[in-house]
């Protein structure tokens, strides 16, 4: 397990004393709806197990995102390939209030770069609900375009996007 550094943040593996922001973040019903919330407090714990479990399974994994200011975890980002899904995916979740700020596109850029650059990987992808506008607009920013359109084993259908190398 390894971490990154952006200009503002670093990426790290989270860690049990991460779990207060998993529970409020996974608790938020409205901020996690698109991550399976709201999550009771155990559930959100499993959340973090298993990301820490990716790690050790698939090599790579979710980072947190610590504002290196000092002021806390504010989120994740990473990539993960849950078992009996048809690919692996960059993903990400921030707190209500890190919303904006441009933490988003600076992690997931580097995260990129990451996986081309360290993993050797030909394709970075991301795929979300069709209705999470906010994560739209992300990989929009990002340069992503369509590549697929895929139903996945929850039952929903998404759109698979390639993320290009970040300049």
């Amino acid at each position: 397990m390894h971490s990154l550094e952006t200009g503002r943040h670093v990426l790290r593996p989270p860690e049990e004393r991460d779990f207060p922001v998993y529970g409020l973040f996974f608790g938020d019903g409205e901020a996690s709806r698109f991550y399976g919330g709201p999550l009771r407090t155990d559930q959100a714990w499993r959340v973090l197990a298993g990301h820490l479990g990716h790690w050790h399974l698939r090599g790579y994994g979710m980072w947190v995102i610590e504002p290196k200011d000092g002021s806390g975890v504010i989120g994740g980002c990473g990539f993960v390939w849950p078992e009996g899904w048809p690919r692996r995916e960059l993903t990400w979740w921030l707190l209500p209030e890190a919303r904006g700020t441009g933490a988003a596109v600076e992690v997931s850029e580097a995260a990129i770069h990451h996986a081309y650059e360290t993993y050797g990987w030909p394709q970075v992808e991301t795929h979300m609900n069709d209705d999470n506008h906010a994560a739209w607009g992300l990989v929009r920013k990002l340069g992503g375009k369509p590549i697929a359109r895929e139903r996945f084993p929850d039952g929903l259908e998404r759109t698979v996007y390639g993320l290009p190398q970040p300049a």
